[in-house]
């Protein structure tokens, strides 16, 4: 199945930088976490950060792409 593209330049340039912005907070979530900053369960803790990298990276990976996963499902998005 070929990703069609379904962004436009602006769209693109939006999810790229939302992408950077999640990754760089997860990692200051992980800091965050190792320094114990926050009583937070350490499962917890470490499910979290990965669900931020996760979603940043999938979100470099649209921008790259053009093709965004919620546009393909059917729903309008402003960008």
């Amino acid at each position: 199945m070929a990703l069609e593209c379904n962004i436009d330049a602006q769209g693109r340039i939006l999810r790229f930088i939302g992408g950077i912005f999640a990754l760089l907070g997860g990692i200051v979530a992980y800091y965050i976490l190792d320094a114990e900053y926050l009583p937070i369960p350490e499962t917890l803790g470490q499910l979290g950060v990965a669900a931020i990298v996760i979603g940043g990276a999938f979100s470099i990976f649209e921008a790259r792409a053009g093709w965004c996963v919620v546009r393909a499902l059917g729903f309008k998005t402003r960008f």
